[in-house]
């Protein structure tokens, strides 16, 4: 199943933490590699990545909180799924990645599958802006969502 997604990670000083997701490792539960953003001056200030599949994404946030970051309170993580209207904002919070609410945007969620034998669903809920004026899905009640990130 395809379902392309971007990865943008903003971590100042933290090159040696991103080096070793700059290549391949068949051994990491998510694919691909990250790509350094250089700054005007040579040094890298971000990283970017490209998925092409859902399941290449699995357990990238995971790996990301358990980097040794200098400074975690520092590190941004940008995801945007393919039908997300915008980019949605994660930020370390008592040593996990979360996502932030930005304002005039909202995460719509799927109802979550019947049975936890099932992989979490592939689409993290659509990231919408809410100010464009056009109608909204309906939101899934907390109770009902997957918990299980598909990220």
């Amino acid at each position: 199943m395809s379902r392309d997604a971007e990865v943008i990670v903003l971590a100042r000083w933290s090159d040696e933490v991103m080096q070793p997701l700059t290549q391949d490792d068949p051994e990491r539960t998510w694919r691909g590699r990250f790509v350094p953003i250089e700054g005007h001056h040579g040094y890298e200030f971000g990283w970017a990545l490209e998925l092409d599949k859902w399941h290449h994404r699995r357990g990238l946030l995971k790996h990301l909180e358990s980097l040794a970051w200098p400074n975690p309170h520092a590190v941004q993580v940008l995801l945007r799924d393919q039908d997300d209207d915008c980019f949605g904002l994660w930020m370390f919070q008592e040593g996990r990645l979360v996502e932030v609410t930005i304002p005039r945007t909202e995460r719509f969620h799927q109802p979550a599958p019947p049975a936890s034998d099932y992989d979490p669903d592939p689409d993290p809920g659509v990231l919408l802006r809410t100010d464009q004026g056009r109608p909204l899905p309906v939101q899934t009640p907390e109770a009902l969502r997957d918990t299980r990130p598909p990220w």
